[in-house]
């Protein structure tokens, strides 16, 4: 853990211009850019408010702020998780012929994506006022629930750009576990939509006390409880150890295999 801080910050210009460079391709021939990043949650958001607050008929008030202040931290960490998954392959080229720790390709994924998901809290911020919801004072406590959001998604860049190396399915099986993971987390509903008797088993789910702090300060207007913030960054370093231990292990293999 001492060599991931060590050199994030050695190589912390490196790990900048990757990721600029990384926004650059993404909407590269793009007209309206870097606009994307916060015109996706918003169609989202319509779309998933129209089906599940009109036609499913949540009775959710503000349901649009309910949905997108969990979602848009879900779309950061599978959008980041996708482009990280593909950190080591899709810079091969480059790791065969600069010697830099292998390790500033995710973390350069993963700055992109945290641009990303600043830009995209725009129309979140936008969307209070016009619905008339309270803008809360807890909205201060974000950069914390972020905090434990971007090491425990760090972790998982890790562990998915190291798997990817050896066996190229990773990155399409990944697609289908997000799909199915989106749907089993507390996400488009309230985990109180769920039978008591079945919700240990989604409370199994790691990353919903991670993004539990999001809806809470922005939606609810309430602070996490101290277990629940304590849980958030518990899973958030497994995350973190578990991705970086298997990292270390197989890094110098990686250039024989990209």
């Amino acid at each position: 853990m001492t060599e991931l801080i060590r050199d994030s910050y050695r190589y912390r210009e490196l790990i900048w211009a990757l990721a600029l460079k990384e926004l650059k391709v993404r909407y590269k021939r793009s007209v309206l850019g870097f606009m994307w990043a916060l015109l996706n949650p918003a169609f989202m958001m319509l779309v998933l408010t129209l089906v599940f607050s009109t036609i499913m008929r949540f009775a959710i008030p503000h349901y649009a702020i309910f949905l997108l202040s969990v979602l848009l931290p879900w779309t950061f960490f599978a959008q980041a998780l996708s482009y990280g998954a593909e950190a080591i392959v899709g810079n091969g080229d480059l790791i065969k012929k600069v010697a830099v720790p292998k390790l500033v390709f995710p973390m350069a994924a993963l700055v992109s994506n945290v641009i990303n998901l600043l830009l995209s809290l725009i129309p979140l911020a936008l969307l209070v006022p016009i619905m008339r919801h309270p803008f809360y004072w807890t909205w201060l406590y974000l950069p914390v629930p972020m905090l434990a959001l971007a090491i425990f998604t760090l972790g998982a860049i890790f562990f998915f750009a190291a798997a990817n190396v050896f066996y190229r399915d990773v990155s399409h099986i990944l697609q289908v576990v997000l799909s199915a993971w989106f749907y089993v987390t507390p996400i488009i509903y309230p985990l109180d939509a769920i039978p008591a008797k079945y919700q240990w088993i989604f409370k199994l789910n790691p990353i919903i006390y991670v993004i539990n702090g999001f809806r809470l300060s922005v939606y609810y207007g309430q602070l996490p409880k101290a277990p629940s913030i304590l849980a958030s960054f518990v899973c958030a370093f497994i995350s973190l150890l578990i991705g970086f231990a298997l990292f270390k292990k197989y890094q110098n293999s990686f250039v024989f295999y990209v």
